[in-house]
């Protein structure tokens, strides 16, 4: 038995933790309407995965979680807890006892956990998707499930009946191939669009590379004839240079000799007596001139003295007229003053008018300056004589240094001319000399100019060494320091080619290097890193289709397996399939037919199954697929049936309890849940429904929740569902010989 334990613990209205134990076949819950019983069928769907709230009779997650009552506070979460017993392996993991738990909580946050570990819904889904358990199927018939069967629609039921036969893993692998498939085909879009992309840039860089190689050949050429042209164009320069040094030696000794003997002679011309009395004739002529203008600077200022002196003369015979009149004022004329005084005095004191004023202050201050120039007089003219005086005395000093100075004038005269006289005999003696010195001169001239020609030849060769040193470096430029290895190598046959012609052709080939461009060295690696990459493309490209191609074929053969499987489990499943119909109803028959129906399409994922098309219907527009189903043919003993939908509740219940038993029969699932899919057997079909769930049980562990006490009966174990005041379901467990008790 695969199925151990199950576990509950604040779901729906288990609010404390409940354990059934799965130790028999046939394992029986049993309680009354209302007790919770049918919630130990939606805890295996829940703790399996179940998405559909609404499959476990609820809106929202939160809905699964023990709501409280006045004696039972609320839960935070609810838990389902299912452990199998793995000691067959038939759960791919290394451990013998596995459990599957979920828990929710009250904003909607789900759980998932295996042997304690959280993991993904995924990891459980994939778990348990070989041994074709999961939160629906077959394996599980709910409460009112039992014709679900019977009234899907033909394609549904065929969903059900691959899902009961283990065909899903088909399914599975064709949706997994179909998404690799379309990822595949995604994958080849992108890159043959990489390719395309990258071809009008390989086709570019093909072109630069074959340039980038044209030049490398250039290159090589410009370095063997760089190579030999330098090499002539460093030996021509050592010659010159080497003829210049000597053409150069011969004047340049001939200069040191003259300039010696041209400085002996000019030294002669510099240190003769002619010299020295040119030199005392100019001192005896600056003297002279200094001379000249003491003595006119003197006779300036004695002119200024004599002008002073006679200014100052009729100055002192003008004041002495003057002061004679002034001393003769008589008393009268100062008591007349004294009285028009006292008069202004007592006029100032009665008046008011500022004019008046101003007159009388007026007169007063005019007769006050005369009487004050009547006494200043004399004391002007004894300061006057004073500087009469003084100004007679430098006058005379002046006439003296006159005369002396006219005296020295005549002395320096008569010395010049005579010195003047001895320089003219002197002359004709060093004519001669000075002759020399010219010719000498003129010889030295011709060297420089001969040294001035060399040294520009010198220059022009620097000038061209400087050539060759750029052109050294331009060689290592365009051609690479190997061209100083070539340049060594084609020292000994270079000499004999001409250097010129060498030059042109150099030039010839820069020009060409750069009519080709500017091409950078990275081109070779960009050219060889895309070239590779689009390679490797090709290649990614061809392994893409080989990957689809293999695809399209695994999906084909999928749809092929798939196909062959279903038909031979439809067959399978309709030999049990009559035989049960015809055990249920003491004869008739039932198959499974598999038939194909034109079918609206889904507008979207949410749409439902779509719907068989009437050809004759006016709405008919051909929006429509073919799609495969399975239909249910009957034939009742002792009746007519033209269609399921003729028969009674009962009828449909039998037919679905045998059709479901005929598919576990075909392919057992490690376990079976069956809600109360026997509420509506009579005693006799009960017995029936009874003696099949025995056989069913020898392949399939089963769960059974149910009222019937023919079924009860069968069971192993039997646990009881209660629920007291408090509100919440409790386990009760009975033992088989209890059970058999309370059936009978």
């Amino acid at each position: 038995m695969m199925l151990k334990r199950l576990e509950l613990q604040g779901f729906k209205s288990f609010a404390k933790k409940s354990v059934l134990e799965f130790g028999s076949p046939i394992t029986s819950i049993v309680g009354p309407n209302g007790s919770g019983k049918s919630n130990v069928a939606e805890a295996f769907r829940f703790a399996l995965g179940e998405q559909s709230i609404k499959s476990m009779r609820g809106r929202k997650g939160e809905d699964l979680i023990w709501n409280g009552t006045t004696e039972m506070p609320k839960s935070s979460r609810a838990s389902v807890k299912i452990t199998f017993d793995n000691r067959k392996k038939f759960l791919n993991l290394d451990f013998e006892e596995v459990t599957v738990e979920r828990a929710v909580y009250r904003d909607g946050v789900n759980e998932y956990f295996l042997n304690g570990t959280q993991v993904r819904l995924r990891d459980i889904v994939e778990m348990l998707a070989p041994t074709h358990i999961g939160p629906s199927g077959h394996h599980i018939i709910s409460q009112g499930e039992a014709d679900k069967i019977l009234n899907a629609k033909m394609p549904e039921r065929k969903a059900m009946i691959e899902d009961a036969l283990g065909l899903r893993i088909y399914h599975y692998k064709k949706q997994e191939s179909e998404k690799k498939l379309l990822k595949t085909e995604e994958n080849i879009k992108q890159v043959g669009s990489l390719r395309r992309e990258l071809s009008p840039h390989i086709k570019f860089l093909k072109r630069q590379f074959e340039k980038l190689q044209k030049n490398k050949e250039l290159r090589l050429e410009l370095r063997k004839i760089f190579g030999g042209y330098l090499t002539l164009e460093r030996a021509y320069l050592d010659r010159e240079k080497e003829r210049l040094v000597g053409e150069k030696n011969v004047p340049q000794a001939s200069l040191v000799r003259l300039e010696k003997e041209l400085q002996v002679k000019t030294k002669m011309l510099k240190t003769g007596a002619p010299d020295e009395k040119k030199t005392r004739l100019f001192d005896l002529e600056k003297s002279l001139g200094e001379l000249r203008v003491e003595k006119d600077s003197l006779t300036r200022n004695l002119g200024r003295f004599e002008g002073q002196i006679a200014s100052l003369k009729r100055v002192i015979e003008l004041n002495k007229n003057t002061s004679i009149e002034k001393l003769n004022i008589s008393r009268e004329e100062v008591e007349k003053l004294e009285k028009e005084l006292k008069d202004f005095s007592a006029k100032i004191e009665n008046s008011t008018d500022i004019s008046f004023l101003k007159s009388i202050f007026k007169k007063f201050l005019q007769g006050i300056s005369s009487l004050l120039r009547s006494e200043k007089v004399v004391e002007k003219d004894n300061n006057y004589e004073v500087e009469l005086a003084r100004l007679e005395g430098e006058k005379s000093t002046l006439e003296l240094k006159i005369v002396g100075t006219r005296k020295r004038e005549e002395d320096i005269q008569n010395s010049f001319k005579i010195l003047q006289d001895e320089i003219e005999k002197e002359k004709d003696v060093s004519r001669d000399l000075e002759r020399s010195v010219f010719r000498m001169k003129a010889e030295e001239s011709s060297l420089r100019a001969a040294i001035y020609h060399l040294e520009e030849s010198e220059k022009r060769l620097s000038f061209e060494e400087q050539n060759f040193q750029n052109d050294l470096k331009e060689a290592k430029v365009v051609s690479g320091e190997a061209v100083l290895d070539f340049l060594k190598k084609e020292a000994k046959v270079a000499p004999n080619a001409d250097r010129i012609a060498l030059k042109r052709e150099i030039e010839k080939i820069k020009i060409r290097l750069e009519e080709a461009g500017g091409i950078g060295p990275d081109v070779e690696k960009e050219f060889n890193d895309i070239t590779a990459r689009d390679i490797f493309l090709e290649k990614e490209l061809a392994d893409l289709q080989t990957s689809s191609d293999s695809l399209k074929k695994l999906i084909k053969d999928l749809e092929v397996e798939l196909n062959e499987s279903f038909k031979s489990g439809v067959l399978k499943i309709n030999d049990r399939f009559n035989t049960l119909f015809a055990l249920m109803f003491d004869g008739g028959s039932a198959s499974l037919t598999v038939v194909k129906e034109r079918m609206r399409k889904k507008k979207n994922d949410e749409d439902e199954a779509g719907e068989i098309l009437d050809e004759n219907n006016p709405d008919f527009i051909g929006d429509e697929e073919e799609r495969e189903g399975l239909d249910i043919k009957v034939s009742m003993p002792r009746k007519k049936v033209r269609g399921l939908e003729m028969l009674s509740g009962g009828e449909r219940s039998l037919i679905s309890i045998a059709l479901i038993f005929a598919v576990s029969q075909v392919n057992p699932p490690p376990f079976l849940i069956l809600d109360e899919t026997d509420a509506a057997l009579d005693e006799a079909n009960s017995k029936r429904y009874g003696d099949m769930l025995e056989s069913l049980a020898k392949s399939s562990q089963l769960i059974l929740i149910t009222h019937n006490r023919e079924t009860m009966s069968r069971a192993g174990v039997l646990y009881g569902v209660t629920m007291g005041k408090d509100g919440y379901s409790k386990i009760l467990s009975v033992a088989f010989e209890e059970a058999l008790a309370v059936a009978k």
